[in-house]
């Protein structure tokens, strides 16, 4: 480590926001107070010779002008981005392989630019679609904020409108605990924000099933981004999600083949403890609804990361059948001594013993015949190769020998015999083992979820085209990544399968969901879960009804203009924007003085044009009430709104 960079960290460790509570520089934060010329930061380099030589240069100015010293932020964020943080390190100049912003060039694991993304024009579900040719062309708006347009944007909101749902009974809240289950309306990313100090390392699997970007979509997502502006999208929230993981946690994303191999990337950045793909089956490769495609999309995705670098992927566990156990060896003579790599052994040629198969018993053995993986994995396929394979064609096919010393069984012994005449490959008999009585193995890379996708549309008591997973498939992943009581985090929950699941397997949920349909689809849906109105549905985990979960809101501040805009006629717009002079924020880039809704020029625009003008006139930091601004009157937070989040957020 250089003497400069461990001088430039010593400056810095003085200003406490660029370091985790553990001591770990934070280098995007920093990197973010370069670009916004931050004064604190800036003071404090100015104020060390090592720092101020470094990045500061000096402007001599004529004309009785005084001589300056001006902040090469450039230079100093070069600096925070090299892998040595030293800006004359030759590393400085290495290539780099990574996902690119095609119009800046920018990599987008290093960008700070935020995405937000919420329905320009009503997208409220529609329940009544019966025909796959009825799907309805949703127009969505969304907005990259740049960094120096972030201010309050992700600090924590206040919660309104909550509830306690018992089914189809509710009851007032006034605390959110640690064991309730929590069903939240708002924007997803700044949900996340919001609750993420009070879930810190307390999430054991993320599934997010996020817009799979295709161009088109028949039900209510974002589903029309650019690649990066997507890719920005899944950025955001996977950032402000990863604090919220326990150490053995997971996140899952469930995407298409439109955006697999990008998301990959990006996370393999973001995230970097890459463990597997799992390849879903979702429909038959012989059925197709319309021909006008390139190729049949049958397969979707499911990428796995962990947060923890030493993370192993769970194993199958499958309980060992007695079944299995049905040979007995019968030994006709005494056989031979041998000695075998130092250990006592006798072999009995194929005329002086007899395989007998015969009832199951624990008594017995189970032939493993020694091929593929077994050769060089299980320690008795390799004592075979080493040991026994060299002695074919010394002995005759069929060959049993008697080892001492090898096993888990109750023998202290184990039976090989040479590879049979005709055959390719040896083998050994192995006792009902007594270390264990389940049998670990590799979960496959590919699920056949044919038949669940097929009937997904009658799973629950909601109407979701096009939307819904089956809760065989969710089931599958939550019993592989966690364990009963567990934290389950939806931020994209449609139709509320993974809480429908969660609850029937006694699992814990947080879900986050900003469309109108929440109440009436996603709450709709768990309400009846707890009931016990699914009872055909994942039957064989007894599960039949019960349980509660908190129903709550982001409270609305500017967001409320965005409904209201994105629901109007044409003739509602100039009320729309008298009403946002008066009570909204309006954004600093905008001149609200120049803005005539009955002008000639704005009349003549189209109506989604006119809603997008408005859209943009919004300050998008005050999309939603400010935890920090709740005493302010003007707001309107009830009294027991304000005791209710002093008790969530402490």
């Amino acid at each position: 480590m250089s003497t400069f960079y461990e001088e430039v960290l010593s400056i810095l460790r003085e200003d406490s926001r660029f370091f985790s509570t553990d001591g770990v520089l934070l280098k995007n934060t920093l990197y973010e107070a370069a670009m916004q010329m931050d004064p604190q930061l800036i003071r404090l380099l100015y104020s060390h010779e090592v720092t101020r030589k470094r990045f500061f240069v000096r402007v001599e100015a004529g004309n009785g002008l005084e001589a300056m010293s001006v902040f090469d932020n450039v230079g100093f964020g070069w600096m925070v981005n090299n892998r040595e943080f030293f800006p004359d390190s030759y590393t400085r100049y290495k290539n780099r392989i990574g996902l690119t912003n095609r119009t800046t060039g920018d990599f987008l694991s290093n960008t700070n630019d935020v995405e937000l993304v919420f329905p320009y024009k009503d997208c409220i579900l529609e329940g009544g679609q019966t025909k796959e040719e009825e799907k309805r062309q949703e127009i969505f708006y969304n907005a990259t904020l740049a960094p120096d347009e972030v201010d309050r944007l992700l600090a924590p909101k206040v919660f309104t409108n909550t509830i306690r749902v018992c089914g189809d009974h509710t009851a007032p809240v006034d605390t959110i605990g640690e064991e309730d289950n929590l069903l939240i309306k708002g924007n997803n990313l700044l949900t996340l924000a919001s609750i993420k100090k009070h879930y810190e390392k307390k999430v054991r699997m993320a599934y997010w099933d996020v817009p799979y970007n295709t161009g088109a979509d028949s039900f209510g997502y974002n589903d029309r981004f650019t690649k990066s502006t997507w890719l920005v999208f899944i950025k955001n929230r996977v950032e402000q999600l990863l604090p919220m993981l326990r150490k053995d946690g997971v996140l899952l994303i469930h995407c298409s083949f439109h955006q697999y191999a990008h998301v990959k990337v990006l996370l393999d950045e973001l995230v970097g403890n890459y463990i597997m793909t799992f390849h879903v089956l979702a429909r038959h490769p012989e059925r197709t609804l319309t021909s006008d495609k390139e190729f049949n999309d049958v397969v979707e995705y499911v990428l796995v990361y962990a947060k923890d670098p030493s993370f192993k992927m769970p194993k199958k566990r499958e309980e060992k059948h007695i079944e299995d156990y049905q040979w007995m060896v019968k030994e006709e003579t005494k056989g031979h001594s041998i000695t075998i790599n130092g250990t006592k052994a006798r072999y009995f040629l194929p005329d002086e013993y007899e395989l007998i198969k015969t009832t199951p018993s624990k008594e017995n053995f189970k032939i493993m015949t020694i091929r593929g993986s077994i050769k060089e994995k299980v320690s008795s396929g390799r004592f075979y190769v080493k040991h026994l394979a060299p002695l074919e064609g010394k002995y005759p096919p069929k060959t049993l020998f008697k080892v001492d010393g090898i096993g888990d069984d109750m023998y202290d012994y184990r039976y090989f015999y040479l590879t049979p005449h005709g055959k390719k490959n040896g083998a050994y008999l192995q006792g009902m083992p007594l270390s264990s009585s389940v049998t670990e193995k590799p979960y496959a890379n590919f699920i056949d979820c044919i038949q669940d996708y097929n009937t997904v549309n009658t799973q629950g008591t909601v109407e979701f085209r096009n939307g819904k997973k089956p809760e065989e498939l969710l089931a599958f992943f939550m019993n592989i990544f966690t364990d009963e009581g567990d934290l389950v985090l939806d931020a994209f929950a449609g139709s509320g399968t993974t809480a429908a699941v969660a609850l029937k397997l006694g699992r814990r949920f947080i879900l986050c969901e900003q469309m109108d349909y929440v109440w009436n689809v996603t709450a709709s849906r768990i309400r009846d879960v707890i009931e016990g109105r699914e009872p055909e549905l994942l039957k064989e985990y007894d599960y039949a009804g019960g349980g509660s979960f908190i129903y709550t809101e982001l409270m609305q501040s500017n967001e409320r203009f965005v409904d209201a805009i994105r629901t109007a006629k044409k003739g509602d717009l100039p009320g729309i924007w008298e009403e946002m002079l008066a009570t909204g924020f309006i954004s600093c880039k905008v001149n609200p003085a120049g803005i005539r809704p009955e002008s000639k020029e704005f009349q003549a625009l189209s109506v989604s044009e006119q809603k997008r003008i408005l859209m943009d006139l919004l300050d998008l930091n005050q999309l939603y009430v400010n935890y920090c601004d709740m005493e302010d009157e003007s707001f309107g937070v009830s009294l027991e709104d304000r005791e209710r989040n002093r008790n969530f957020y402490k």
